[in-house]
């Protein structure tokens, strides 16, 4: 293999990489950080001030230290097709991804997307006969659909199990109960979602595996259920990491609530050996295969992290993602995020039009807020608020919600402003 590939691929462990052409220096930041100060932190951005920033978390801008680490390595790739910054930068995302949810490197595998991580989860799991998947009704399609697929890969039977009627009455207890109700004696993966985008229920994820450690003491290895989060709703907006969560893998983009680099994303995980590869990797350990002839004797995060050639410039960029929420402070974003959250719902909950979905304790919820509006659809509301210089979603389900995501970005003005907004919101007469 040349340098060239080498070095494209981010295969870059025990090489010593140069720049023959230094990138262009970075652009000044539009204002100075100050990241105790929240005013400094939405400066960072280049959002349009004149609207309340309700759908951020959907395509994430960049911050500055985002947009200026895509910007030099763009312009260090034009000017140099061989440059990259260090010796292995992939390592070096992989690293600072750890860093940011309490892990190792060497457990983290980078993606484009919380949908690639969660395919390459359920197309590798390794299933023995008779074995089978639990997953619950609120998932979201990726979950959905990566399990019927692994179905049909492996003949295991995938069971649903619903974990409230109403979302903004969920219990904790209840939810344990259905996922405890819903355990089989040969299940091997519990697929769910730590934040669901359908309703903003947080779901009790600690209480969970806690059911699920109990549960796997008089279990042999093969047969331990192995808990699978869809993380991304949750992931930089609260401030757990995957020691607090206590799950066995965990899938993200790093391009919603951690207004990381657009395309970017990571899986975690703490069983490999579960999973066979399913996309060629880059990684050192493939090409060693790969050249040798010899099978790897154990699956790795580096095996199943997909090869190719990437957008490097927004790969390269995630570390300043990480560095930006972590010099603000993960528990001072979950504390800011939720209590934008419970101002919102406050305001909401009193008027006469409006069904919150979204349960009122923070315990049970996170930055997304959910609810209908009686007698309109909610694709029209976004549009209607729109109008108002309110910026909110549609959730992608039947039936669809409307949705708001506070983040570091909204201000409690802005909250304000939406809560007069969809005050203001009535059906045709």
């Amino acid at each position: 293999m040349n340098r060239r590939a080498l070095l494209s691929a981010g295969v870059l462990a025990g090489v010593a990489a140069c720049t023959s052409t230094p990138p262009a220096a970075p652009s000044k930041p539009a204002a100075s950080f100050d990241p105790r100060d929240w005013a400094s932190v939405r400066a960072q951005f280049t959002l349009d001030p004149a609207y309340g920033q309700f759908a951020a978390f959907v395509l994430a801008p960049h911050p500055a230290p985002v947009r200026e680490a895509i910007k030099r390595h763009r312009e260090g790739l034009d000017a140099d097709p061989e440059y990259t910054p260090g010796r292995d930068p992939d390592l070096t995302q992989r690293r600072a991804a750890a860093a940011f949810i309490g892990g190792k490197e060497a457990d983290v595998a980078l993606t484009d997307s919380t949908t690639m991580g969660l395919g390459l989860l359920y197309a590798g799991f390794r299933l023995r006969p008779g074995q089978d998947v639990l997953t619950t009704e609120h998932d979201f399609m990726p979950t959905h659909e990566g399990l019927r697929m692994l179905a049909e890969r492996t003949g295991a039977r995938v069971r649903k199990v619903r974990l409230y009627d109403d979302p903004a009455t969920a219990s904790a207890d209840r939810i344990v109960g259905a996922i405890e109700k819903g355990l089989g004696p040969r299940t091997r993966v519990v697929a769910i979602t730590w934040v669901h985008s359908s309703t903003g229920v947080r779901l009790p994820v600690r209480a969970i595996a806690d059911l699920l450690a109990e549960a796997n003491k008089n279990r042999d290895e093969h047969d331990r259920a192995l808990l699978c989060v869809d993380g991304v709703h949750g992931f930089g907006a609260i401030a757990d990491g995957v020691g607090d969560l206590g799950c066995d893998f965990l899938s993200s983009g790093t391009h919603k609530w951690l207004f990381g680099p657009r395309g970017t994303g990571i899986l975690w995980g703490r069983a490999w050996d579960a999973l066979a590869p399913t996309i060629p990797s880059f990684g050192q350990d493939a090409f060693d295969s790969w050249t040798t002839g010899r099978r790897p004797v154990r699956t790795t995060a580096e095996q199943v992290m997909p090869g190719g050639y990437k957008a490097f410039e927004h790969r390269w960029a995630m570390e300043q993602a990480f560095r930006f929420q972590s010099d603000i402070g993960k528990d001072r974003i979950q504390q800011r995020t939720q209590e934008l959250a419970t101002r919102l719902k406050e305001g909401l909950k009193g008027l006469p039009h409006v069904v919150l979905a979204t349960p009122l304790s923070p315990e049970l919820s996170a930055g997304l807020v959910c609810l209908s509006v009686t007698g309109m659809n909610p694709f029209e509301a976004v549009r209607r608020l729109h109008d108002q210089k309110v910026i909110a979603s549609s959730t992608p389900y039947v039936p669809s919600l409307l949705r708001f995501g506070t983040s570091m970005v909204t201000t409690p003005e802005q909250v304000d402003l939406a809560v007069k907004a969809v005050a203001a919101l009535r059906p045709p007469r």
